[in-house]
C-alpha cells in the first residue's frame, strides 16, 4: 500500500508527465509548420515517451492501492522564436523533471517506502539519458550555428534519432 504522501507525490509527477508530453508535442507542431520534419518527427516522439511514463506511473499507482488522478493541464507555449531557443527550453525542461523525480526518490526515502524507490529507479536512469541527449542536441545546434546547411543535415540527422525512439517505444 502506498501512503497518502507517496500518492500525493507520485500523482505530481503523472501531471508533470502529462504536461511535458503536451510541451513535447506543441514543440513538434512549431517544428513541422517550420519545415523541420526530422525535428517534429523526433519532438512527436518525445512525446509519445512522457505520456507512456506517465500511463506507467499511473499503472504502479493503482496496482499499489493507491487511485491515479489525471487533473486539468496548464498549456503549452506555441511557438519558440528560433529552434535553438526551443532546445534550449527542451533541455531546461528535462533539468526540471530530473529535478522533480529526485524528489520524489527523496520522499520514498523519507517514507521508507522501498519497493517505490526501487521501482523509480528505471526513471531515474531514463532521465540521466533525457538530460544527455538534449545537451548533445543543444551541443549540435551550437555547432551549426547559422549555418544553414548544417541545419539540414541536422534534421536529417535527428530523425534518425526520431526513428530509433520510436521503435524503442512500439517494443
Amino acid at each position: 500500500m502506498l501512503s497518502k504522501n507517496i500518492e500525493t507525490a507520485l500523482n505530481k509527477q503523472i501531471r508533470i508527465e502529462a504536461e511535458s508530453s503536451q510541451v513535447y508535442l506543441s514543440m513538434a507542431c512549431w517544428a513541422e509548420i517550420q519545415g523541420l520534419e526530422g525535428v517534429a518527427q523526433f519532438m512527436y516522439a518525445q512525446s509519445d515517451e512522457e505520456r507512456m511514463h506517465m500511463l506507467k506511473l499511473v499503472k504502479y499507482v493503482n496496482e499499489r492501492g493507491g487511485h491515479a488522478t489525471v487533473t486539468d493541464l496548464k498549456a503549452p507555449k506555441t511557438s519558440f522564436g528560433t529552434m535553438k531557443e526551443m532546445f534550449e527550453e527542451l533541455y531546461a525542461h528535462e533539468l526540471f523533471v530530473s529535478n522533480s523525480i529526485n524528489e520524489l526518490v527523496h520522499v520514498t526515502f523519507e517514507e521508507k517506502d522501498y519497493a517505490t524507490h526501487n521501482f523509480l529507479q528505471w526513471y531515474v536512469a531514463e532521465q540521466i539519458e533525457e538530460e544527455a541527449q538534449a545537451k548533445t542536441i543543444l551541443d549540435k545546434i551550437n555547432l551549426i550555428g547559422d549555418d544553414k546547411g548544417g541545419l539540414y543535415l541536422f534534421d536529417r540527422d535527428i530523425q534518425q534519432i526520431a526513428i530509433k525512439s520510436t521503435t524503442a517505444i512500439t517494443q
